[in-house]
């Protein structure tokens, strides 16, 4: 089996890391709520870490069709 051409990996890590992005804001805007004040590093971290993690998932999925039994 071949291995995705770049701009495919490059694609889904970007959307992965919009995705670990939308995700570290929920989780820094819940922190906020539940806390009279979030500071710097760990507002960065809240932001960082999702963002980070999605784009590695993304980059390791492969784009395509992810049906398991193609017809």
């Amino acid at each position: 089996m071949n291995a995705p051409p770049f701009r495919g990996r490059a694609t889904t890590a970007l959307v992965g890391a919009l995705v670990g992005t939308a995700a570290g804001i929920l989780l820094v805007t819940a922190a906020g709520a539940l806390a009279m004040e979030v500071g710097g590093v760990p507002a960065a971290l809240g932001i960082g870490v999702p963002t980070l993690c999605g784009a590695v998932v993304g980059a390791l999925l492969t784009p395509g069709n992810s049906r398991s039994n193609a017809r």
